[in-house]
C-alpha cells in the first residue's frame, strides 16, 4: 500500500504536486497539464525534468530534491495512520481505460531516446509494468513514477524505457493490474523515417493545373478573336 497526498498548484492549469510514498518505495513529483515537469530520483539523488525537446523548458527552483527528501519523511510516518483510516472501505476494480506507447523524441536511428507507456483509468493504483524488445523481457533503462489521481478519481501512471532505435527492432509495454483478466500490451516498432514528397507532388500538381487553365484561356481568347 501507499500514502499519496496531491495538491493542485495554479487554478489556471492542472498543474500539482505529489509526494507518495510505500513500506519500500516513494517518489516525488510536480506536473503540468497531467504531464510531468519535475520527479525526484531518489536512487541517484537527483532531480530530473523529463520535458521534451519541442516545448519551452519548465524550470524549477533550487533546493527541490531536499525538500522532497523531506516530504517523504513525512509520508512514510502518516503511512500506518493511513491503512488504518481506509482498513474499511471496499476497494473497487477498474482496468486502464488507455494504454499508449510513444517517444519522448523524433526518432533517428543509433540516437538515445525514450519510449514512453502512458497508463491512465485504472483504479486502485498501482499497475505493474514490464517492457520487451525483439520478444526478450528487459529492465535496463525502465523507470516508473508513482501514480497520480485523475479528476475523476482514476489514477495515471507512466513508465520509460532508455534505448538507442536501430532499425528493425520491435518494443513492448505491458500492464498488469487486478482488473484485468491478462496483460494489456501495446507494440512499436522503430521504422526509418522516409522523406515526404507530399509537398512536391502537389506543387507540381498545383503548377500542372495553373498551365493547364492559361492554356484554355488562350484558346478562348484567340477563338473569340477569330468570331469577331
Amino acid at each position: 500500500s501507499f500514502c499519496m497526498v496531491s495538491l493542485p498548484v495554479d487554478f489556471l492549469h492542472d498543474d500539482f504536486a505529489i509526494n507518495g510514498c510505500s513500506d519500500t518505495d516513494g517518489e516525488v513529483m510536480y506536473g503540468l497539464d497531467n504531464e510531468e515537469t519535475w520527479y525526484a530520483d531518489f536512487i541517484n539523488s537527483r532531480g530530473e525534468e523529463p520535458q521534451p525537446s519541442f516545448i519551452d523548458h519548465i524550470g524549477r527552483s533550487e533546493g527541490m530534491f531536499e525538500e522532497a527528501l523531506e516530504g517523504q519523511r513525512v509520508c512514510k510516518r502518516n503511512l500506518g495512520l493511513r491503512r488504518e483510516a481506509m482498513a474499511e472501505i471496499p476497494l473497487e476494480n477498474n482496468p486502464p481505460s488507455s494504454l499508449l506507447i510513444y517517444t519522448r523524441d523524433h526518432v533517428e536511428l543509433g540516437e538515445k531516446n525514450t519510449l514512453i507507456c502512458y497508463v491512465t483509468g485504472f483504479y486502485p493504483a498501482p499497475v505493474k509494468v514490464s517492457w520487451t524488445k525483439n520478444g526478450r523481457n528487459t529492465t535496463e533503462g525502465t523507470s516508473i513514477n508513482v501514480p497520480h489521481p485523475s479528476r475523476d478519481g482514476s489514477f495515471t501512471q507512466i513508465s520509460r524505457l532508455q534505448f538507442v532505435p536501430e532499425q528493425g527492432d520491435i518494443y513492448s509495454c505491458s500492464v498488469e493490474h487486478p482488473a484485468l483478466n491478462q496483460p494489456l500490451t501495446r507494440i512499436w516498432e522503430v521504422e526509418e523515417q522516409q522523406p515526404s514528397v507530399g509537398p512536391a507532388v502537389f506543387c507540381g500538381l498545383g503548377l500542372t493545373v495553373g498551365l493547364l487553365g492559361v492554356a484554355a484561356g488562350t484558346f478562348f481568347l484567340v477563338k473569340g478573336n477569330e468570331c469577331s
